[in-house]
C-alpha cells in the first residue's frame, strides 16, 4: 500500500508571508507552488544573490520542499534555484538544467568594457533577468555568460554593439567555457585612515582606490545587496559588500589601533 501523499497547494497564500510582491519574488514562490503541485522537479530563472537570499529565506519554512541553487559552474554568483519536494529529491547532477554558454566576440582593444556594459547589451538585445547568468570580461576580446538555452538560441548567429564595439554572439557547451577561477574564502587584515568603503574595498578585492572609486559611482558595487553610489561611505562590522566578477567581502570586526588607525578584518569569497 502506497503511502499517503500530502495535499498539493492550492494557492500561492500557502506559501510564508515577507518581502514585497514584487514580479522576481513572486515567480519563485509560483515555482515552488508548481513543484509541489505535480511533484515534478522545477527550476527557477536566474536570481541575483539578494533574490535568492529572499527565496532561500522564504521557501526555507516549506518541510516538503527542497532547493539547491547552481549557477553553471562552482562560485556562480547569479543562480537558479532546483525547486524538488524531498520526499522525491534526485541529487543535483540527475536534474537537466537550462544553461548553455554564450560567447559574446569583439575587439575591445581600444575600448575597453566592463561585465555591466555587455549585460547591458545582452537585454537591449531582448535578454530578460531571468535569463541572464553569470558574465565575465575576456580581456579585449569580448566576454562570455552562462544563460538559458532560449536566449543563447535567439542571440545565435546574431550582431550586436557593446559600447563602440560590434560584437557577435554564439552560443557554446558549458564544458566550452573559460570560466573564471573559483574563489576560495579567505581572511585578510587591512589598516586604513578611515573605514570609506573605496579604502576597504580596495584593499579587500586587490584593486586601486581611484578605480574602485570609479566602480562604485558608476553603480557597480553594493553593500547587502545595495546599490550605493558614494565611495566615502563607512562601513560597520557585519556589512557585506559586493562587487559584480570579484564576489563580496564582510565585514567581520573593525577594531582602532593605538595610532587612531582602524584595523579591519575581512573575510573575501
Amino acid at each position: 500500500m502506497s503511502p499517503e501523499l500530502p495535499a498539493p497547494m492550492e494557492s500561492r497564500r500557502d506559501l510564508p508571508e515577507g518581502g514585497p510582491p514584487v514580479a522576481e519574488q513572486e515567480s519563485v514562490l509560483e515555482a515552488a507552488e508548481r513543484c509541489l503541485r505535480t511533484w515534478e522537479p522545477v527550476w527557477t530563472g536566474f536570481l541575483d544573490g539578494a533574490l535568492r537570499e529572499e527565496g532561500e529565506a522564504r521557501l526555507g519554512a516549506l518541510s516538503d520542499l527542497r532547493f539547491e541553487p547552481w549557477g553553471g559552474h562552482a562560485g556562480a554568483e547569479r543562480c537558479r534555484l532546483l525547486l524538488q519536494r524531498s520526499e522525491a529529491a534526485l541529487p543535483l547532477d540527475q536534474v537537466a538544467g537550462d544553461f548553455v554558454g554564450l560567447e559574446i566576440a569583439g575587439n575591445f582593444l581600444f575600448d575597453p568594457a566592463e561585465p555591466a556594459d555587455f549585460r547591458a547589451a545582452l537585454l537591449a538585445a531582448g535578454a530578460l533577468p531571468e535569463e541572464l547568468g553569470d558574465l565575465w570580461v575576456r580581456g579585449d576580446r569580448g566576454a562570455q555568460a552562462i544563460t538559458a538555452q532560449a536566449l543563447a538560441a535567439r542571440l545565435q548567429g546574431q550582431a550586436g554593439r557593446v559600447r563602440t564595439v560590434e560584437v557577435h554572439f554564439e552560443a557554446r557547451p558549458l564544458a566550452e567555457l573559460q570560466l573564471p577561477p573559483q574563489r576560495v574564502a579567505r581572511s585578510l587584515t587591512t589598516v586604513e585612515a578611515s573605514t570609506r568603503l573605496d579604502a576597504v574595498a580596495s584593499a579587500g578585492f586587490g584593486l586601486s582606490r581611484s578605480r574602485l572609486a570609479a566602480l562604485i559611482r558608476q553603480g557597480a558595487v553594493r553593500i547587502d545587496w545595495r546599490v550605493v553610489t558614494s565611495p566615502s561611505r563607512e562601513l560597520r562590522s557585519g556589512e557585506r559588500v559586493q562587487l559584480e566578477g570579484r564576489g563580496e567581502l564582510q565585514i567581520e570586526a573593525v577594531e582602532i589601533t593605538k595610532r587612531d588607525r582602524y584595523r579591519i578584518r575581512l573575510l573575501r569569497r
